[in-house]
């Protein structure tokens, strides 16, 4: 049996962060009529942040949350926990998108996440975070010349980065495959656990008397009378003023969101604990950086606090006709032996290693490539979706804007074409995967050819569509 198969032979299906003994219990569903000021749709992070940020804003604030599953179930409880100040996926897109808003979100992103690691603290939420900022590696040739050239413009306007060539960053990290290494060491940025970021903003919400009802989808919403909404759930109606959609990728029942975003299947691995021996082999565990490969197809890759590595993304990557999100692609062997496959290239030193847990599940991507707010019912109904694989720190900034949509102490923010500028929507199905699909192909290719990318990618970059993950 090959080495990447074997590697996976005892693994679990189910996120290493779910895996713990601190997981809280489910609480019961919602089983008669209720009414409230807010109900937030979705236990993930944007629901959680936005039920805090109210609480924050007006203590008094009768909120409902109702979540699906359990909170953290969905991708805020099963993504790789790299926490990021950016809100609109790095500056080329930003500047495409939103001309003239760069400097003025780069600022929001900072100041979001310092608010909200001044959150965990004053709350006391263990959400084991790890100030190690951000290592972006070369593996190919054009990568080198490519980060390079950014490298110098950052530190040229007074950015705390570092360049390591092929022997500095095979010290920091030991990969056969690593060219360059470029260091973004400044602000907040790291790594936590997700999933007990959600647990703890959970307990810090029924304190402040949020009412939470887990196991409680949503069938439906209706305006009720002129100024009220209805909710419709298993059993159940519940009344509101307003109400937020924190529902990201997953199944909308409003017709804008669908047509806002697409879900696309992301999927994870995590090692069992490297010994002494192992760690030395790769050193990593002395700088624990938190790294992502700078290709189409990239990989993310980070250490946790019991000295595992989970590594995530890569051509592993998939969107399924018809938004598919059932069960059938979950747990599908050649994409967990495609990541085992990538891992030992990456580490050959690392040959005998173990993974403990295997997972997967949707990331919500807008066609802006960064999150997408929007508004309905006259303003009563508001959401944030879409945060195409960097919503850990974002989706703290999408909260806020999903409450100040709702008319709760709305700043100037609201006029930002960040809010304003609509989202160019997504094709019908067939051409829909027919896109997504010669997309990637030709992503994965241009990463094999030294990043040249074809004729196809060459007309999206003039689109500026050519990034899908």
């Amino acid at each position: 049996m090959q080495q990447h198969i074997e590697a996976l032979n005892d693994s679990k299906y189910c996120p290493l962060w779910h895996d713990q003994d601190v997981r809280p219990d489910t609480l019961p569903p919602l089983r008669e009529d209720a009414s409230c000021e807010l109900l937030i749709v979705g236990g993930g992070f944007t629901g959680l942040w936005a039920a805090l940020l109210l609480k924050e804003r007006q203590p008094d604030a009768d909120i409902i949350l109702i979540e699906k599953t359990f909170i953290a179930d969905g991708a805020s409880g099963r993504n790789g926990g790299f926490l990021s100040s950016s809100l609109a996926h790095g500056e080329t897109n930003t500047d495409y998108h939103f001309p003239g808003e760069a400097d003025q979100l780069h600022e929001l992103g900072q100041q979001n996440l310092a608010e909200l690691l001044e959150t965990l603290e004053r709350y006391h939420i263990d959400a084991r975070y790890e100030k190690v900022g951000q290592l972006e590696v070369a593996t190919n040739p054009a990568s080198v010349k490519t980060m390079r050239a950014a490298y110098e413009a950052e530190k040229a306007r007074g950015d705390d980065v570092v360049w390591f060539d092929q022997e500095a960053m095979r010290a920091q990290v030991n990969s056969p495959t690593y060219l360059a290494g470029f260091w973004h060491r400044d602000g907040h940025d790291g790594v936590i656990d997700p999933a007990r970021l959600c647990w703890g903003l959970k307990e810090v919400l029924l304190k402040l008397g949020v009412r939470i009802f887990e196991g409680t989808a949503l069938d439906c919403i209706e305006t009720d009378g002129t100024d009220r909404m209805k909710a419709s759930v298993a059993g159940a109606v519940i009344h509101s003023e307003r109400v937020l959609m924190a529902t990201n990728g997953f199944h909308s029942v409003l017709r804008k969101i669908r047509k806002t975003v697409i879900p696309v299947w992301d999927y994870q691995l995590a090692t069992e604990p490297l010994n002494e021996e192992q760690l030395e082999s790769i050193g990593w565990h002395k700088s624990r950086h938190a790294i992502d490969n700078h290709a189409n197809m990239f990989h993310y890759y980070r250490f946790t606090q019991d000295n595992r590595i989970t590594w995530g993304g890569g051509g592993a990557v998939r969107y399924y006709f018809n938004s598919g999100t059932g069960p059938d692609c979950a747990d599908i062997p050649e994409r967990f032996e495609q990541l085992s496959r990538e891992f030992f290239e990456t580490f050959p030193q690392l040959k005998g290693l173990k993974f403990s847990h295997r997972w997967s599940g949707i990331i919500a991507t807008s066609s802006r490539f960064c999150m997408v707010p929007g508004v309905a019912h006259n303003g009563r109904v508001a959401w944030t979706v879409g945060y195409t694989g960097l919503g850990v720190g974002a989706s703290r900034f999408g909260a806020r804007i999903g409450i100040e949509l709702l008319g709760y102490q709305p700043s100037d923010i609201l006029k930002m074409q960040f809010v304003t500028k609509k989202p160019l929507p997504w094709v019908p199905e067939p051409f829909r995967w027919l896109g997504v699909t010669i997309t990637q192909r030709a992503l994965v290719k241009a990463d094999r050819n030294n990043g040249k990318r074809g004729l196809w990618l060459q007309l999206l970059d003039k689109l500026n569509l050519g990034f899908t993950c």
